[in-house]
């Protein structure tokens, strides 16, 4: 996953059709054979397919330009030129593609994951076998194919997954994936571990649950700071979302305020969305001033008191085995929401 990548900027290009042919029957006892001449193939068109094997654009660091064939040109005793080849641009789910020039989106892959034809190929040219008539018995006329079309365009990924984890840098996002699921993000005690986004499963009966641990927001993100859109890009495609507190940090009353105005200063859909509140570190029992972690839940809990809060400890597995279910109940809720979103916005049309 070092090599992840979500945007690229590729250049894209459907191949020209072949030229038609003029030519004419040459054959044994026919001294004046009519026109011949085949018509040009089509140019392959430019197709974008998702592969859900793909995690990131990586593989469009290396080759930034995708080109059809051209097709083949007609030849004589009318036979036609063949086809161009297609060329496809393989994407990962979550992919969205734009306009380089205004931004305009073209395709979100989020909501079709269905085969995408961006740019078709141009027709082949007609032989003169098409230009014959009661006045013209022998044409020499015969068209050119016409010309691929080239464009530049952006290519963006935007994770989709069930529940994304927020929370300041070290809070334990990275520990509670790799508790949960076979994900192996890379922890260490020190800010900004978590540069890349990491996707983990974790399986609660018969549901799968995607859970993705998104690089650490801080205080400023809306407006760039840190790793600032790049991880509120990433989250916006989450379905619901938990707030990771560090329960060992001084701040701990006033981290969800902070966290919960970075979401809606980028956007209030962010801030709506399905919640949990998690405080992290609970083993770490008393601290060097003498108040308990369980009092500084019981803080938390007292400041947010509509919220759902919970407990845990990735160490000692605390509250882990509740906090599963507790993600199974968050991402049903939300599915069901956006579902029902869907069905109103079907009804209005």
């Amino acid at each position: 996953m070092e090599r992840f990548a979500d945007e690229a900027i590729i250049e894209v290009s459907s191949g020209s059709g072949g030229n038609g042919c003029a030519a004419f029957r040459r054959e044994k006892y026919v001294p004046r054979g009519g026109p011949a001449g085949g018509d040009g193939g089509r140019g392959g068109d430019v197709i974008f397919t998702i592969k859900r094997n793909l995690r990131t654009l990586a593989h469009l660091r290396y080759k930034h330009f995708f080109k059809a064939d051209n097709g083949r040109d007609g030849e004589s005793s009318g036979r036609y030129g063949q086809q161009g080849a297609d060329v496809t641009v393989p994407l990962p789910p979550g992919s969205v593609i734009r306009d380089i020039q205004t931004n305009e989106l073209i395709r979100d892959f989020s909501k079709n994951t269905e085969d995408f034809v961006f740019i078709k190929g141009g027709n082949g040219g007609w032989g003169n076998i098409h230009f014959k008539s009661s006045t013209n018995q022998a044409p020499r006329k015969a068209l050119p194919g016409k010309p691929g079309i080239t464009a530049k365009i952006k290519v963006e990924l935007q994770l989709m997954a069930d529940i994304g984890l927020v929370g300041f840098p070290n809070a334990g996002k990275s520990s509670l994936l790799d508790r949960f699921t076979n994900a192996r993000p890379k922890i260490a005690s020190y800010p900004f571990t978590t540069k890349i986004p990491n996707l983990g499963v974790l399986t609660v009966g018969e549901r799968d649950i995607i859970i993705a641990d998104i690089p650490g927001l801080i205080e400023g993100a809306s407006g760039g700071a840190g790793l600032g859109f790049r991880f509120l890009k990433h989250i916006s495609r989450t379905a619901a979302l938990a707030f990771l507190i560090d329960l060992s940090d001084d701040n701990y009353l006033q981290a969800y305020d902070i966290l919960l105005n970075e979401l809606k200063t980028y956007s209030e859909d962010l801030a709506e969305k399905k919640r949990l509140l998690i405080g992290t570190k609970i083993d770490l029992n008393d601290l060097e001033n003498g108040i308990s972690m369980e009092t500084r839940l019981s803080e938390l809990k007292a400041k947010y008191p509509p919220e759902n809060i919970m407990a845990i400890s990735v160490f000692s597995g605390d509250g882990i085995k509740e906090l599963s279910y507790a993600f199974l109940n968050l991402t049903t809720e939300a599915t069901e929401d956006q579902q029902a979103e869907l069905a109103l916005e079907e009804d209005e049309l």
